[in-house]
C-alpha cells in the first residue's frame, strides 16, 4: 500500500509526534509512506521516524515569486501525487487539508483529512479565508477525522456537508517507557505538566493554584515542561509569587518521559485540546492525574474522570482540592490510581487497535474497527457518523 502523508511540519509539537508515530508503524507494517511536510519554509524534522519513510519538504518542489506560491504550491502537490500514484492521502491540521482536497481535486484519489483540534473551538484561530475554504472542501473528502466524540458535532457545525466521520484518537506513540511499578524515591515530590506556554494550556491559573498550595504541602514542587511565548511572564510571576524555589519553568524537555517517570502526579491545566497526548502518555506511564474537563480529549481519556480526577472547567477551588487530595495521598494510593490509569489506556489507545480504525477510514465501512474506536466518556462503544 502506497501511502501519501501531508503534514504541515515535522516540528516538535504534538501533531506532528503523531503524524511519526503514525508513518513509522505504517512503514513497519510493509507500507510504503511518503511524508510530505508543506510548510513554506522548508524547515527542519525534530522526530524520529523509521528509516523506511520518505521525508519530503514541498518547498523544494514549489517555484515563482512569492505572491503566486499558494497556486504553485497545490501545482506542486498535484505534480507530487502523480509522480507518486499512492493508494491513500491523509492529510493533518486545517490548512493542509484544505491544501489537499483543493490540489487533488478531481484525481479520484482516496483523501481522509484529519481535525488536530477541536473545530468549533480551534475555529476562532482561523481566518475566515480559511474557514470558508474549509466548508467548501471537507466534503469532498473521503472521511473527515477527529480525536473526540466531543469534537463530532463541533465538526458538523463549520462543515456541514461532510459526508462521513471517523473519530480515532491518538495511538500510544513508540518507545514509551513500561508503566512503573513504584514511587519515583526522592527527597521532595513533583508535580508535573507538559504543554506550550499559550494561554490556552492557561499555565498562569495552575501557577496561582500551586501557590494557593504550596504552604500546606512544603514537601512538593511544582514543575512545568515546554516553551512558548508566555513562558517569560509565568517565569516572572513566580518570581513575584516568592516560590522559585518550588515552581520551575526549565524550558522545552527532549526527555520528557523520563521527566514524567521522575514526577508523582500530574496535571493537565487547558482550557481546550485537540487531544490531550501528555495526558494519555502520564496516565499510561502510570502517573496518577488531575485534567480539566476540557473540550475535547479528557473526558474520553479518563473515562469520565473513572482513570483520573477530572475538574470542571474554569473552577479553580475545584482544581485546588483535587490537587490536594493527590498530594495528600499515600504513595500505595497514587501508585494505584496510577497503574489503573495505565493499564486503561494501553488497552484502549494500542496501535494495532489505532491503524485498523485508520484503514477503515480509508476504506468506507461501517460496523468495522473505525467504529470500535468510537468511545464515550462512559466507555461505551457508539457508530460512525454518516451525514447527508
Amino acid at each position: 500500500m502506497r501511502i501519501l502523508f501531508l503534514v504541515s511540519s515535522m516540528h516538535g509539537g504534538g501533531a506532528e509526534r503523531v503524524a511519526a508515530t503514525l508513518a513509522s508503524a505504517w512503514t513497519r507494517r510493509g507500507d510504503e509512506v511518503t511524508l510530505v511536510s508543506c510548510y513554506s519554509g522548508r524547515g527542519r524534522c525534530d522526530q524520529q521516524l523509521d528509516p523506511g519513510v520518505r521525508l519530503l519538504w514541498l518547498a523544494d518542489r514549489v517555484r515563482g515569486p512569492a505572491w503566486l506560491r499558494p497556486v504553485s504550491k497545490l501545482l506542486a502537490l498535484r505534480a507530487l501525487a502523480g509522480e507518486l500514484r499512492p493508494d491513500r492521502v491523509v492529510s493533518f491540521l486545517t490548512n493542509v487539508n484544505v491544501t489537499a482536497l483543493l490540489a487533488l481535486f478531481g484525481t479520484g484519489l482516496p483523501v481522509v483529512v484529519s481535525e488536530r483540534t477541536d473545530p468549533a473551538h480551534g475555529a476562532i484561530l482561523l481566518e475566515r479565508p480559511l474557514r470558508w475554504l474549509r466548508r467548501l472542501t471537507y466534503p469532498w473528502a473521503r472521511c473527515v477525522v477527529v480525536q473526540t466524540q466531543q469534537s463530532v458535532p463541533h465538526l458538523q457545525q463549520v462543515a456541514p456537508g461532510v459526508r462521513r466521520i471517523a473519530v480515532i484518537p491518538n495511538p500510544l506513540p513508540d518507545g514509551l517507557p513500561a508503566v512503573r511499578t513504584a514511587e519515583p524515591q526522592t527527597g521532595r515530590f513533583v508535580l508535573a505538566a507538559l504543554g506550550r506556554f499559550d494561554p490556552a494550556k492557561q499555565f498562569d491559573r495552575l501557577i496561582e493554584v500551586f501557590a494557593g498550595l504550596a504552604e500546606q504541602f512544603p514537601d512538593w514542587d511544582l514543575w512545568i515542561w515546554g516553551d512558548g511565548p508566555q513562558r517569560e511572564p509565568y517565569r516572572q510571576r513566580v518570581g513575584a509569587l516568592g516560590l522559585e524555589d518550588r515552581i520551575h519553568l526549565p524550558g522545552f524537555s527532549h526527555r520528557p518521559w523520563e521527566n514524567l517517570v521522575a514526577a508523582h502526579g500530574f496535571v493537565l491545566s487547558s482550557r481546550v485540546e485537540g487531544f490531550p497526548n501528555a495526558l494519555l502518555e502520564a496516565m499510561a506511564l502510570g502517573l496518577p492525574c488531575v485534567s480539566t474537563d476540557c473540550p475535547s480529549g479528557p473526558a474520553e481519556l479518563t473515562r469520565g474522570g473513572q482513570d483520573a480526577a477530572l475538574v470542571p472547567l474554569d473552577d479553580d477551588p475545584a482544581m485546588a482540592r483535587a490537587l490536594s487530595a493527590l498530594m495528600q495521598a499515600t504513595p500505595q494510593a497514587r501508585l494505584a490510581s496510577g497503574l489503573a490509569a495505565a493499564a486503561s489506556v494501553r488497552t484502549r489507545y494500542g496501535q494495532t487497535a489505532i491503524l485498523e480504525a485508520w484503514d477503515a477510514a480509508w476504506s468506507g465501512e461501517t460496523g468495522g474497527p473505525a467504529d470500535t474506536m468510537r468511545e464515550s466518556a462512559a466507555g461505551g462503544p457508539e457508530r460512525t457518523q454518516r451525514t447527508s
